[in-house]
């Protein structure tokens, strides 16, 4: 699967992988695409050049999830709180997210990728619906991957609408509250046909989770890299991954 015309890196990394039990490879990797912004700076760029840069990082990262057999990539794409960003670099943002979505929907469908997009609809324009919900319908029948985009998405905010759901259920007697369980709380989040994430990976070196994913990432592995998202590509990819298949993942038990 080839999305774009980008020079193949990490060629060696990726052929290591490929001698592993695809049982050890992790099957949900998530990640926080950080430093759009400062590595535009750090090159004399405007912001946007940022954002730009990075559309392309997530072409290659989703090509590199299919050539190692990785069937779900979530990423984080815009925050619940980056709505206090200036007007202009939002407006950006919301063009930038429907320009990929329009150019790229095909491809999707013709690499059997299913697109899902989580959180909360509030504040996106209609256009951006739109488009976002014709992506999604005309994907659905992809079985080879999941592209999960995480948009106007907060943890928080995700598991206080699951609470919400939750009461409701209770208070018109569908659900007793002596029943709700685990189980309960996760069948009614944005990621509810989703496995959680083995592998979460962070760019830009920062060390915080940023309101992602709260409640799946319990036992996910954690990686961070200081290169900011525009940098990050197949190399990295393979990088965190050879170092995820030799943790030793115990859950709280012993090995």
């Amino acid at each position: 699967m080839a999305f774009f015309g980008r020079k193949k890196r990490g060629e060696n990394k990726a052929e290591s992988l490929q001698s592993i039990d695809p049982d050890r490879l992790p099957k949900h990797v998530a990640i926080i695409m950080d430093g759009n912004g400062r590595w535009a700076r750090s090159r004399g760029l405007p912001r946007i050049e940022g954002h730009r840069q990075g559309a392309k990082s997530v072409e290659e990262v989703l090509t590199a999830c299919g050539e190692l057999g990785i069937p779900y990539l979530t990423l984080y794409c815009f925050s619940h709180e980056n709505w206090k960003r200036p007007k202009d670099e939002l407006d950006f943002l919301m063009g930038l997210l429907k320009t990929y979505l329009m150019n790229q929907t095909k491809r999707l469908i013709d690499n059997s990728v299913r697109l899902m997009v989580i959180g909360r609809r509030d504040g996106l324009s209609k256009d951006v619906l739109d488009v976002m919900d014709e992506a999604i319908e005309r994907s659905k029948g992809g079985t080879k991957q999941t592209l999960v985009l995480a948009i106007n998405y907060g943890a928080r905010q995700e598991i206080v609408d699951a609470v919400r759901e939750i009461s409701r259920e209770v208070a018109e007697g569908k659900l007793s509250a002596d029943a709700i369980s685990e189980s309960t709380i996760s069948e009614h989040l944005y990621t509810r046909n989703l496995p959680d994430p083995d592998l979460l990976i962070r760019t830009s070196g920062e060390l915080r989770i940023s309101n992602f994913l709260l409640w799946q990432i319990s036992y996910s592995e954690i990686w961070i890299t200081p290169k900011a998202w525009p940098e990050f590509g197949k190399p990295e990819l393979c990088e965190a991954v050879s170092e995820f298949v030799q943790r030793d993942r115990r859950f709280g038990g012993l090995t």
